[in-house]
């Protein structure tokens, strides 16, 4: 299981890496291997402002449709595109390639409730 110690996590599965304001998520690799294969991402929140814990879009795989919890308060500023030709890439490669949105953070302190890697290794028993 593919944990990078440099991201924060959340306990629905999501993957925050924070620079700057700007804040890069997407979902964890045991996330993407408890769906299985990706066959659609959703983001219709592109330009919107959310809080922390709103779902900002879904993800599709062959069994299941699951929501996309927002780690973080702010603006959806970017949307993978990529993932609308190629959704399995988040299979593939979660943390890299299979990024779903940037945010425009609006209160950086949240970063602090999010999880450490060990935190979140606890959480799914790794």
């Amino acid at each position: 299981m593919n944990i990078p110690a440099e991201l924060k996590y959340t306990k629905d599965h999501e993957w925050v890496k924070i620079d700057g304001d700007i804040a890069t998520i997407g979902i964890t690799d045991f996330a993407q291997s408890e769906l299985g294969d990706i066959v659609y991402v959703e983001v219709e929140t592109l330009d919107e402002t959310l809080d922390a814990d709103e779902v900002f879009g879904t993800v599709e795989a062959v069994k299941t449709v699951s929501d996309l919890f927002l780690p973080l308060s702010g603006e959806i500023i970017e949307f993978n595109e990529a993932l609308e030709d190629e959704p399995e890439v988040v299979n593939s490669d979660p943390y890299d390639a299979g990024w779903m949105i940037k945010l425009k953070c609006s209160d950086l302190s949240q970063v602090d409730g999010l999880m450490s890697a060990d935190d979140y290794k606890t959480l799914i028993g790794a």
